[in-house]
């Protein structure tokens, strides 16, 4: 398959993209998402999953800092009730969320590049990423 290079052609996605979170790392998929998690990323009662991209209805996201650890959620329908309430209980929810992965501050690179590539992804399964 010849792609086209040229100035203003949209760059060939290549898939899988693996990424690696804090004590999991996701594999990126045109059509899902596969979270591994490592043993003590299944402490808190986050699990591994398998996300399809077109079930996501919003990808809700954390930068994270030097002082805390940011985040990126697919969030489906099963999270609709946590989309409404932003209080410190739901953010804990969110981080031993099965379709959270978290980011260290010497993660950030690979925060963004998750971020934009999932995002991409949920708009290419026909889904609206910003909810």
């Amino acid at each position: 398959m010849a792609y086209d290079f040229s100035k203003g052609a949209p760059a060939p996605q290549l898939y899988p993209q693996v990424f690696k979170g804090y004590v999991a790392t996701v594999t990126l998929y045109a059509d899902r998402a596969e979270i591994k998690r490592k043993l003590m990323g299944k402490v808190t009662g986050a699990r591994d999953s398998v996300i399809p991209l077109g079930d996501v209805i919003k990808v809700q996201s954390k930068e994270p800092t030097r002082l805390v650890n940011g985040y990126v959620q697919l969030a489906t329908e099963q999270d609709r009730g946590q989309l409404r309430i932003a209080t410190a209980e739901a953010q804990k929810a969110m981080a031993n969320n099965s379709r959270t992965v978290l980011f260290t501050w010497n993660q950030r690179e690979t925060y963004a590049a998750y971020l934009a590539a999932v995002t991409a992804g949920v708009q290419a399964q026909g889904g609206n990423p910003f909810g």
